[in-house]
């Protein structure tokens, strides 16, 4: 395996210029989709951030966060209320201002 020749401080500036110059005009060579899991599309769905999202659920927002990065994943209940998230997003926007009235 051939040795690639190491790149000055000043060249490998000028690349990643040139990197950023080019995503900002469009012209990404590699484009990476990131799928939300289930629980992140149900929240967004809501519309709420991540601690609004965990109050309605009576969730701490660490617990959550485990949830969305795939480390934990809910329990039964707790996917039950996810799935109603995801279809009625309104349901869980609802019960979070009515607790906070």
């Amino acid at each position: 395996m051939a040795k690639q020749p190491t790149m000055t401080g000043e060249e490998l500036g000028k690349k990643l210029l040139q990197s950023v110059n080019e995503m900002k005009a469009g012209k990404a060579v590699r484009k990476t989709q990131v799928s939300p899991n289930e629980v992140a599309a149900a929240r967004n769905k809501t519309g709420l951030s991540q601690s609004q999202f965990a109050e309605a659920l009576h969730i701490s927002p660490r617990t959550l966060q485990e949830w969305e990065q795939g480390r934990r994943k809910p329990s039964g209940a707790a996917q039950a209320l996810i799935q109603i998230a995801f279809r009625h997003p309104e349901v869980i926007t609802e019960s979070l201002i009515k607790e906070a009235g």
